[in-house]
């Protein structure tokens, strides 16, 4: 009987905004170290848990070689947001090899009646894509069109 070797690779995964984080100002989330992931694609997934009405909530990414100065334009962004959900966003760094560190910002407005303060709580995630997988899609995307 042959035996079977299972090779499990540890894929990078942690938080650039962690769990049951409540704002009410704009702010960064920590700097995040992703240089030791093997793949340079990731998937973000902004979950927002509590708001309250009228308002909105802008959080943008910005990449860093050495986690002390960041890049003027942000590295993508996820549309506006308003309620309450899980929004996922692909973040490709293939073509930018000298990004070592990533972290959030976020903007928050409120408007209309009541409280002035806005109010969110919310994380982020971010998720190593393994090639594999990403290869799989690229192929099945292509086939499409």
């Amino acid at each position: 009987m042959a035996d079977v070797f299972v090779t499990i690779l540890r894929m990078f995964e942690s938080f650039l905004v962690p769990e049951k984080t409540v704002v009410n100002a704009k702010g960064d989330g920590p700097s995040l170290d992703i240089s030791g992931a093997s793949s340079r694609v990731f998937l973000l997934t902004l979950e927002i848990h509590d708001i309250v009405e009228q308002e909105s909530l802008d959080v943008t990414i910005y990449g860093s070689a050495e986690g002390s100065s960041w890049s003027p334009k942000p590295l993508t962004a996820f549309p506006q947001k308003f309620y309450c959900g899980e929004h996922p966003l692909l973040l490709d760094l293939a073509g930018q090899t000298n990004i070592k560190f990533v972290r959030a910002h976020w903007e928050v407005n409120r408007w209309g009646r009541g409280s002035e303060v806005p109010m969110f709580e919310f994380h982020l995630k971010i998720k190593e894509v393994p090639p594999e997988i990403l290869k799989e899609a690229i192929a099945q995307a292509q086939a499409l069109a």
